[in-house]
């Protein structure tokens, strides 16, 4: 189980630096814009809007993230929509969301109250619980090289 903390120790690491590192949030996008290009785009009424995922700004490129296509396109505006919701925001919460059940494991919760014998047995139980949770959370890593298959969880 080290490991498998330690990876998801590392990727948390990742994620949030990559997170920081991003146009800050937060990400949005308009299903009623439409895409320009070229001359046509720098020229456009601004008030009217670009197709874009972005973040503000006085002028459309400042404050685009990322161009997915048309807007009369379904897939481009699911990619739009998609982008925006995976802002480095949400990155940021959802990180901290996973240390926080690291932790957990690390640390379970005991009582002072409760002797010793029962605070062992709680301890395996938060433990054997959260080593589930961990194990389908890690799942999301599996593609990543030092992502180990018995890590997956078991049935």
């Amino acid at each position: 189980m080290e490991a498998l903390i330690a990876f998801l120790q590392t990727r948390l690491a990742e994620d949030a630096a990559a997170a920081h590192a991003a146009t800050p949030g937060p990400w949005w996008y308009n299903a009623g814009k439409q895409w320009l290009e070229g001359k046509s785009f720098e020229s456009y009424d601004l008030t009217k809007g670009m197709e874009f995922v972005g973040y503000g700004g006085p002028h459309p490129f400042t404050g685009a993230v990322a161009g997915t296509g048309p807007a009369d396109d379904p897939q481009s505006m699911a990619d739009a929509a998609h982008i925006a919701r995976h802002d480095p925001a949400r990155a940021l919460r959802g990180a901290e969301a996973l240390r926080s059940l690291l932790h957990a494991y690390e640390h379970p919760e005991t009582s002072p109250e409760l002797p010793d014998s029962l605070n062992t047995l709680t301890t395996a139980i938060q433990r054997q619980v959260l080593e589930k949770a961990l194990r389908l959370l890690a799942i999301a890593y599996n593609d990543h090289p030092d992502y180990r298959p018995e890590w997956a969880p078991t049935t």
